[in-house]
């Protein structure tokens, strides 16, 4: 795990139209976190660091940043929800990008999560290095985002926290994958991935209502984050890093929010 004090920012907190958390529409409708948040980036830059870091995300065009309801956020003193997330997930091509901001596969259309009555269509994942969400102020490595969409537009996304452990062969489709630099959506051939895959065994959670981690950090976003973390290898999490480090938007004040 890598540990740290959770940061927290005052009032602050991908990156193409390609089908990481718009209500602009574009012609290919919502792939969420960095697909609705996707549709924007072309107007105006955004980054971690520096002028166009997450401090500055609300002044340079993304007035929702600077929201009461922001994510990610510290999880402390939270209630732990029994494992009773329905996963219907079906394996992917793999559908890879680096966007710029984090490396993303989309998913095929088919896979769903159902929870508090309602079902959420797989659009995509992607990762942060290191996580975004803290537990109880401590950072782990990376996290997951896999991110859906219901069939009336709300939005639900998956945390998982990664810490440093043993290979972890299932995301090797992924790993063996990742573009290095930044370009366009490429499908590799003979490649599948299952997300499914991707989870702890016990898949119990977190849960609070928050907002895409990435510009335009829209609000209205289910959050249920898994309480416990999968392992990758030191040596795959370094391939990561090679690529992304710092990827991570600060936690943000749960100001009158609590935890579900």
């Amino acid at each position: 795990m890598f540990l740290g004090c959770a940061e927290e920012v005052s009032e602050a907190p991908a990156e193409e139209t390609h089908v990481e958390e718009t209500p602009v529409e574009t012609t290919e409708e919502v792939h969420a976190e960095e697909t609705v948040e996707e549709a924007h980036v072309e107007e105006t830059h955004w980054g971690y660091e520096g002028e166009t870091g997450p401090e500055h995300w609300a002044e340079i065009g993304y007035p929702d940043c600077a929201g009461s309801e922001q994510s990610p956020v510290d999880i402390s003193d939270a209630p732990v929800h029994d494992a009773d997330i329905t996963f219907n997930y079906n394996p992917t091509a793999l559908n890879i990008i680096n966007n710029g901001h984090t490396i993303k596969v989309e998913y095929d259309e088919g896979s769903t999560i159902t929870v508090e009555g309602k079902a959420y269509n797989l659009l995509q994942f992607h990762f942060h290095a290191p996580s975004e969400h803290t537990i109880d102020g401590e950072y782990y490595d990376m996290e997951l985002h896999l991110v859906h969409q219901s069939d009336d537009g709300e939005y639900a996304v998956i945390g998982v926290m990664i810490t440093a452990g043993k290979e972890n062969e299932a995301y090797k489709p992924v790993w063996d994958n990742m573009p290095a630099e930044e370009g366009e959506l490429q499908t590799i051939s003979g490649v599948t991935v299952n997300a499914i895959d991707l989870l702890p065994e016990d898949r119990s959670y977190y849960r609070y209502d928050g907002s895409f981690t990435t510009p335009p950090c829209t609000e209205g976003v289910k959050w249920f984050v898994l309480s416990n973390p999968v392992e990758l290898s030191e040596e795959q999490i370094d391939a990561f890093e090679a690529i992304y480090l710092g990827n991570n938007r600060p936690v943000q004040p749960m100001n009158e929010r609590e935890f579900i």
